[in-house]
């Protein structure tokens, strides 16, 4: 492995099976790199310092003895909306929360196939928004940029992978939170199918909207990590035919039909794409072009998509607040937000999931004529720190839908999506761009990011600002 920089996943699990290092010795300087960043990136909430070393050292014992697993040794990290045994799951919440003492699915399967979960990293409260600070833990910064966000709501996993803290950690993904910090990080973001990857102990996650999802530095890693996290617990809701995305990275897509889409869908509120991140996915378009891919300008039939995503945000939201023992320490956004969810939580909620199959069909359609729908993951680069923190309600939902109009529909349909980076704006901010498919379309979706990945070498780009150190690189 060499020693000027951090692995990746796949490298981290192939060294560990060569005996070329120690899991110990890799959860040791993630410890070191997660003590140092603390300060300037801020992207953990909990740190499992003694239980991440004594499962190191059980794992080194079982490669000792010729164990081998998909990911046995390797460090990763973990949203804090997963639960994960002996810890609280706070979810950006203030307050006490009691540890619990069983691992979520997502998280159980992750340390069956042997990874090593170092700790919980942090996200604004009950995932809501697309950055990632509060008055529970302060703010998670972006570490391209430390002015700016990284994005939400799984803004502190997207942060301790850029950062170089893990090779790859698990988010959540309701209305682009993986997708949106993977895009203004410079990372690949993994929103799986529906079901793909547990959501237990829930059934379904803010009513089918929310799924479990990676985030890594190259689609190979965060491929890998899909692979590890994926299955289902008997209690799911939604159980997709399983699927091999390691297997679909080396894979040619072969000549595809490409749709690119400029234009945000309907909201009630205003949207308009940057010039600036316009430019930068015009130019991913070009690249797959020259690839010998098929593209043209096209826009899904997404209609008033919308009404059907509200109702379901807002009464999963709710069902979440009505969990929590210390409402009154809840954000008041996230107060008001739930209280408009117990309001439509009836007959509104009903017709919006009943809309799914019709929106299906309708947004569906695009996949006779293409394969694949490009489209800007956010209208905007990153925001700067504080900037929607102190907002009101109407003006946070203002600044959300002006930023990120892009990803929320898919969670609507329960398709899959993957944020590619699609290079920087001004001083160096990342913006990304999302590759779209239909129902199951993971393989092909990953096949082509690889593709386009082995193109554009966006892996061998670091953010001055070095874990290792804590301190911007030399």
């Amino acid at each position: 492995m060499a020693a000027d920089r951090v692995p990746g996943l796949a490298e981290c699990a192939r060294a560990l099976a060569a005996g070329e290092v120690t899991s110990r010795a890799l959860v040791e300087r993630t410890l070191a790199r997660i003590e140092a960043s603390q300060g300037t990136v801020n992207a953990f909430r909990r740190v499992r310092a003694e239980a991440a070393l004594a499962e190191a050292d059980a794992a080194d014992q079982e490669l000792a003895a010729g164990g081998r697993r998909l990911l046995l040794g390797v460090p990763v990290a973990v949203k804090d909306d997963m639960d994960v045994a002996g810890e609280p799951t706070a979810f950006g919440c203030q307050g006490e929360f009691p540890s619990l003492p069983e691992d979520g699915e997502a998280v159980r399967r992750l340390r069956a196939a042997g990874a090593i979960v170092v700790g919980k990293t942090n996200t604004c409260e009950l995932g809501q928004w697309p950055f990632t600070e509060g008055p529970a833990f302060g703010a998670t910064r972006n570490p391209w940029h430390p002015d700016h966000t990284p994005g939400g709501s799984s803004g502190g996993s997207a942060a301790a992978v850029a950062a170089g803290l893990v090779p790859a950690a698990l988010g959540s993904d309701g209305a682009g939170s993986v997708r949106i910090p993977a895009s203004w990080t410079h990372l690949i973001g993994i929103k799986p199918q529906r079901g793909r990857v547990s959501t237990w102990p829930h059934a379904e996650s803010f009513q089918g909207i929310t799924v479990n999802g990676t985030l890594a530095r190259t689609v190979a890693d965060a491929a890998l990590l899909l692979d590890a996290a994926s299955g289902n617990h008997e209690g799911d809701l939604h159980r997709p035919a399983a699927i091999s995305a390691a297997e679909a990275v080396g894979r040619d897509p072969g000549r595809l039909r490409i749709a690119l889409s400029l234009k945000p869908p309907f909201t009630a509120l205003p949207a308009r794409l940057d010039p600036r991140v316009r430019e930068r996915v015009r130019a991913v378009a070009e690249r797959l072009a020259a690839l010998g891919h098929v593209v043209e300008e096209a826009e899904p039939r997404y209609g008033r998509i919308g009404l059907t995503f509200i109702p379901r945000a807002t009464a999963g939201l709710a069902e979440r607040v009505g969990a929590i023992g210390r409402q009154d320490l809840l954000d008041r956004r996230t107060r008001d937000a739930a209280r408009v969810g117990r309001l439509l939580g009836g007959a509104p909620l009903r017709l919006a999931r009943r809309a799914e199959g019709t929106l299906h069909q309708r947004i569906g359609a695009l996949f006779t004529s293409y394969d694949v729908l490009l489209a800007p993951t956010t209208a905007a680069p990153p925001p700067r720190v504080g900037a929607m923190l102190d907002l009101g309600g109407l003006g946070t939902d203002r600044a959300m839908v002006a930023a990120c109009p892009y990803a929320w529909p898919w969670n609507v349909l329960g398709w899959p999506g993957v944020n590619v980076p699609a290079g920087f704006v001004d001083d160096g901010l990342p913006v990304g761009a999302q590759l779209l498919g239909p129902a199951d379309s993971e393989p092909l979706l990953l096949s082509l990011a690889a593709q386009l990945e082995a193109d554009q070498r966006w892996h061998e780009l670091w953010p001055p600002l070095r874990a290792d150190s804590g301190s911007p690189a030399a």
